[in-house]
């Protein structure tokens, strides 16, 4: 074998830039898998996490007929806690369960106001702030003021809706409504607080005011549209899920809501999630691209070497020996490559962890229900980098197998005729 490997690397070094030029598609290939790999991990971790805050949570409660009304924001179909004892004592049942961290209720509903002539049209949520808090971080966004209070006839704005609103911190806002009658009313809270996120959701369009302030304007009676379950993470949900269906069969309430986990709640978690299999299929193509270059290296060396194949033969070298020293070539240059590709790859994608790719302007012709960080941090990890390399390594050897096939199968007659 030792034998063997010093045949093989002589025949590398015979034309280095050829050889140079192998190991550098091959490290570009790798290179762009470990970066691409970071940054649809470091997409679709962030789309998941905002999703899971403002959308599904990790378990999402129900009503058994507001799942085809949600869009709609209807209001005739509520969560309304255990046989109607309330939503906030059913929320405080649930976090005793091992498993829950958090039980968030949210009162959805749909709002507009009219500073003037034009009607601007809002979506509002009753929330409580300490729930709110925990669960979305959202007092990092203030750029003004405080999040409201329970109790207080108070609302929060975002900074894209207020100066559409024309309106400041302290000001009063009229905002009207439909209740849970159909009937249409209005009602004035106070400014004390803009958001300035980066989500067109929350900026133009959303509002908070307190809980008890919807549910009292609404005329919702301790109910709330949906209750959102944090667990300790996504993967946990699935068990979870039983462990709060019995509690709502325990207190009689089990056919009257709907139990969702995050991939049910959301069809587009599911697109996610089968998207992380599709780019890895990707990521197996661009290493294949770079496996072209070496196939087309190794048949012109076989090509080359014709003459010295049937030698080697007619000296009393094996066919499998052959084959073995064009394997390790071709081994050589997937290993060396990837090596490359995958160091580089992980210092780029290393970087940009820190200081992020701004997609703002990319963003904005989103539609603003997508949810999406503007600013996309490329995940760095060591498993990426192991991936990306072996998966180098592996396909370049595997396709290098070709040409040495070829090579091993010459009869040493046929190569010795050009001699």
């Amino acid at each position: 074998m030792k034998f063997l490997m010093t045949l093989a690397g002589r025949n590398l070094f015979r034309n280095k830039m050829r050889t140079i030029v192998s190991i550098t598609a091959i490290a570009i290939a790798v290179m762009v898998v470990v970066f691409a790999r970071g940054l649809v991990i470091g997409v679709l971790d962030s789309s998941f996490s905002l999703y899971v805050q403002y959308d599904s949570g990790h378990i999402k409660i129900i009503d058994e007929d507001y799942e085809n009304k949600t869009e709609l924001l209807s209001l005739k179909h509520y969560v309304d806690g255990f046989e109607g004892n309330g939503v906030l004592k059913m929320a405080d049942r649930l976090e005793e369960e091992e498993g829950v961290q958090l039980a968030i209720p949210r009162l959805k509903f749909g709002a507009m106001a009219s500073p003037g002539e034009e009607i601007i049209r809002m979506m509002g949520w009753g929330v409580i702030p300490e729930s709110e808090f925990q669960f979305t971080k959202i007092e990092t966004a203030f750029e003004q003021g405080r999040m409201v209070k329970m109790g207080k006839r108070e609302i929060v704005l975002g900074s894209g809706l207020i100066s559409s609103l024309n309106k400041k911190l302290g000001d009063n806002i009229t905002i009207l409504y439909k209740n849970s009658f159909d009937a249409f009313k209005g009602s004035t809270f106070k400014i004390v607080g803009v958001v300035d996120h980066y989500l067109p959701l929350i900026n133009n369009r959303l509002f908070y005011i307190p809980l008890d302030q919807a549910q009292r304007i609404l005329i919702m009676e301790d109910g709330a549209t949906e209750v959102l379950i944090k667990t300790k993470s996504m993967g946990e949900a699935e068990q979870v899920k039983p462990i709060i269906q019995q509690v709502l069969g325990d207190n009689e309430s089990r056919d009257k809501y709907l139990v969702q986990t995050w991939s049910e709640a959301n069809p587009t978690l599911k697109l996610f999630n089968i998207a992380k299999y599709i780019y890895n299929i990707i990521y197996i193509l661009l290493i294949l691209l770079a496996g072209v270059v070496v196939i087309n290296t190794m048949i012109m060396i076989v090509k080359e070497r014709t003459q010295e194949i049937g030698m080697m033969s007619a000296l009393g070298l094996k066919s499998r020996e052959i084959l073995i020293i064009f394997i390790i070539e071709g081994t050589f240059m997937g290993i060396v490559g990837s090596f490359l590709g995958a160091v580089s790859g992980s210092i780029f994608t290393k970087y940009l962890s820190i200081h992020g790719i701004d997609y703002t302007e990319a963003v904005g012709v989103v539609s603003g229900e997508f949810l999406m960080n503007p600013t996309i941090y490329p995940v760095f990890n060591v498993e990426n980098m192991i991936f990306s390399f072996i998966l180098g390594s592996v396909i370049t050897t595997l396709t290098c197998i070709i040409p040495a096939r070829r090579a091993a199968k010459l009869e040493p007659s046929e190569a010795l005729r050009d001699i």
